[in-house]
């Protein structure tokens, strides 16, 4: 069993990330950031803190904030730091704080549309090893562009709500095409961008745009059918096999937060064109450390730790190729990394990769074994980053389990 790098639910008091929340007994919404282990009331609090953009947070939700743009997020940022930094407000701030667990996390915002993309190398070419042996691991267009999919935003759900095991067409062990409930269900482990300020349709975003667009990270567990996936896929992608969940995080991370976080991305080894060159340009890989956590006694055993920074494509390109058609992009967008994996066995974000497509399947530390997921399993991930003065900031975590 690997050792866990999860906080504890700490976030300290420089991530500073938003969320929604219900307090038990109500019914009304409530705009959360979170303080240590706790949860600070922002609606009720902004008209002291904030009171010039007070009026943002009265609805419960983040829509109002998202779409207020670049400069208003760092002022209510900036501004939340300097308060909380204050001891003349702790009283202020002890009265206005509820202990993180004692709430009701809801899904922080209005989910417009959902992108998947497809950005880890390591990922692509193990899929490309198993399903391909004979031919080339990555597809001749991979190292050109960011591949992606739309997904279905009315199926992305908030941490903890259960997933239902889905059902479909899919091919026997003796090839016949049958229908029932998928028998190879599996996790990707992924870093969702969530859109602020929007564009304007034909506009493309350029990558020296992508700040002022991407208002913050959440954690993405993208379930995925791999058996009903494999049937359908041909020739149009992804359907039926990924659009039953999506679970994000309840806590959105400010990209303010993660300025320790970014790193360059790997030598590309294939020139790009211009729209995704980003040699030079202001650094858009991040050094975010992901967990995966299996079953739920003391958090559940470790079973991969997934190094986000070593993807191929950045979130800047991942925008400016969705959008180099002119499509637009709106508040409450969410993109998504697709799954995060690094080179060696205990870095797969999938239990496709793990159990090398149920070939070499995964052992627990109780005996068990697992190629894909069991009724009952309940999967969490979480992440770390790197933040000032060398600590490690605590990034929340999403977690899901499969029912019958």
């Amino acid at each position: 069993m690997m050792r866990s790098a999860g906080h504890g639910g700490d976030f300290g008091r420089f991530t500073l990330p938003y969320c929604s929340f219900v307090v038990p007994g109500e019914s009304r919404r409530r705009v959360g950031v979170g303080v240590d282990t706790d949860v600070l009331d922002l609606t009720t609090v902004a008209s002291i803190v904030v009171p010039e953009h007070a009026e943002l947070f009265a609805h419960g939700s983040l829509d109002a904030l998202l779409a207020a743009g670049f400069e208003t997020w760092h002022d209510v940022r900036t501004a939340l730091t300097d308060w909380l930094g204050d001891e003349a407000h702790t009283r202020v701030v002890d009265h206005h704080l509820a202990p993180a667990d004692q709430v009701e996390l809801v899904l922080p915002f209005t989910v417009g549309d959902y992108v998947d993309f497809y950005a880890s190398e390591h990922h692509a070419t193990n899929l490309g090893r198993m399903f391909r042996p004979d031919g080339d691991a990555l597809l001749p267009n991979w190292k050109h562009l960011p591949v992606g999919y739309h997904g279905r935003s009315g199926t992305v759900v908030v941490s903890g709500t259960p997933v239902r095991r889905p059902s479909g067409q899919r091919r026997s062990s003796t090839d016949e095409v049958v229908f029932g409930p998928s028998v190879r269900l599996d996790i990707e482990a992924e870093v969702g961008f969530v859109v602020g300020t929007g564009s304007r349709l034909g506009d493309p975003v350029a990558l020296a745009d992508a700040d002022r667009h991407v208002f913050g990270v959440c954690l993405v567990n993208d379930w995925s059918a791999r058996d009903l996936q494999a049937w359908e896929y041909v020739p149009l992608g992804p359907f039926l096999g990924k659009s039953f969940a999506t679970s994000v995080s309840p806590w959105v991370v400010p990209m303010e937060a993660l300025e320790r976080a970014r790193t360059h991305p790997p030598e590309r080894d294939v020139p790009l064109l211009p729209y995704l060159d980003d040699d030079g340009a202001r650094p858009w890989a991040l050094d975010l450390r992901l967990e995966v956590r299996l079953g739920s006694v003391n958090g559940g055993e470790v079973v991969s730790q997934p190094p986000f920074a070593g993807l191929y494509w950045t979130a800047a390109q991942m925008l400016a190729h969705m959008t180099v058609n002119g499509a637009t992009v709106r508040p409450g967008d969410l993109f998504a990394s697709g799954t995060v994996s690094g080179p060696e066995l205990d870095q797969r974000g999938s239990f496709i990769e793990l159990s090398w497509n149920g070939v070499e399947p995964l052992t627990l530390a109780d005996g068990s074994t697992r190629s894909f997921l069991e009724n009952g399993d309940t999967v969490t991930i979480s992440a770390t980053a790197p933040g000032p003065d060398g600590e490690d900031l605590w990034l929340g975590e999403v977690t899901g389990t499969i029912t019958p």
